[in-house]
């Protein structure tokens, strides 16, 4: 290959395509880390600490934490108009749909309430307007009221009342922590990279948010949470995992939750999620798909190692387990996903647009020549 010949790459697998400081992946070594520190120290800081470090790199000030929370508390409360917006979308809508639908159509505030740059200020009242509107979309879907935060809850405590209609446990609330902190934030994943295409033409960031959603949605990236528990439920207890991934096998089908892109050994976040998992799943319902999921990690694995190779589940496979044991419909999970993962849009947002270009791949065009008289030759 010269050195002008294009480099190739349909799903540009080892093509790096920017710089970023603000998470690292090291696939080989199963290492995740947010602005240099380990996921395994990020996961037991306060949530709101970490959404802090994400978005600007440094330890957050008493007086920038207090703010933050009363920022996202009073923005996750929904206005008579965007309620009355809200409305108006099918009850039975998927919420990621409805997610990328309202996200463009929310008035940004009119005024700075925060010291930050405009386009920080508004990626975050998106981030609790995202909050509140996954609540008030299920309730309105169990044709309840829509509820407001109630100030001076901790933010995944008052999101939690919100949905439910009644407080959580404090033991909910860590392992909802915990596991919005683990998906946070990703590097150049899917969903990420769609938003930096968008945001590369100078779109506001509502837009490239809500382009990060569309991606997210996706089985192949945030959307296999719900498809690895959903499969759980389908395979109906442990002893059926192990025919079930045999059948998938033979016929070449993905089993969602299995494998990741980046990781080459077990996924740092679902070496956290699984014993959480197995600490959250008390009851009867929580236990079974619990064990029918490990039961297919585990024939998953035994199925590979016939070839010599390893797979390991990764944060989507447990990750459902946990929501599930927090009243979260499958349905539900991805918006979930969403809920966390808009800070890194957000952080992406921010970093990119102080050196943005605007992201233009050339193509390999493979198609009928014009000939000479400029009509096509076929």
């Amino acid at each position: 290959m010269t050195s002008e010949t294009p480099i190739y790459s349909v799903d540009l697998a080892g093509i790096v395509v920017g710089d970023t400081a603000i998470s690292d992946v090291q696939g080989e070594l199963g290492i995740l880390s947010y602005r240099g520190l380990d996921i395994n120290e990020l996961v037991a800081m306060p949530f709101l600490h970490v959404v802090w470090l994400v978005l600007f790199g440094e330890r957050h000030t008493t007086q920038e934490m207090s703010r933050l929370k009363t920022f996202l508390c009073r923005h996750m409360r929904l206005s008579p108009d965007e309620i009355e917006l809200l409305q108006r979308v099918p009850r039975d809508l998927h919420p990621m749909l409805m997610l990328q639908g309202m996200v463009p159509l929310l008035q940004m505030p009119a005024k700075q309430d925060m010291d930050m740059e405009p386009a920080a200020e508004h990626g975050l009242f998106i981030a609790a307007k995202i909050t509140a509107l996954i609540a008030a979309h299920h309730r309105l879907g169990e044709n309840k009221s829509v509820l407001a935060p109630t100030p001076g809850l901790l933010f995944h405590e008052n999101f939690l009342t919100m949905f439910h209609g009644r407080p959580p446990t404090q033991d909910q609330v860590r392992m909802l922590n915990a596991a919005q902190i683990l998906q946070m934030e990703h590097s150049f994943n899917c969903g990420t990279f769609a938003g930096r295409v968008c945001a590369s033409t100078l779109a506001p960031i509502q837009s490239s948010i809500s382009a990060s959603i569309g991606t997210l949605f996706g089985k192949l990236h945030g959307g296999a949470d719900q498809a690895a528990l959903e499969m759980a439920m389908a395979i109906g207890s442990p002893d059926k995992a192990e025919e079930y991934v045999l059948d998938c096998l033979a016929r070449k089908e993905k089993i969602m939750g299995m494998g990741h892109r980046e990781y080459r050994t077990v996924d740092p976040r679902a070496k956290i999620l699984k014993p959480m998992a197995v600490e959250l799943c008390q009851d009867e319902d929580s236990k079974n798909l619990l064990a029918t999921l490990i039961a297919v990690e585990e024939a998953c694995q035994r199925a590979f190692a016939e070839q010599n190779k390893e797979i390991w589940a990764n944060v989507e496979f447990y990750k459902g387990a946990v929501f599930h044991s927090l009243g979260i419909p499958t349905h539900c999970f991805t918006a979930m996903f969403a809920m966390s993962r808009v800070y890194g849009y957000i952080a992406h947002f921010l970093e990119f647009s102080r050196h943005s270009r605007l992201i233009r791949p050339r193509a390999n065009y493979v198609g009928p020549k014009p000939d000479k008289c400029g009509k096509s030759a076929a």
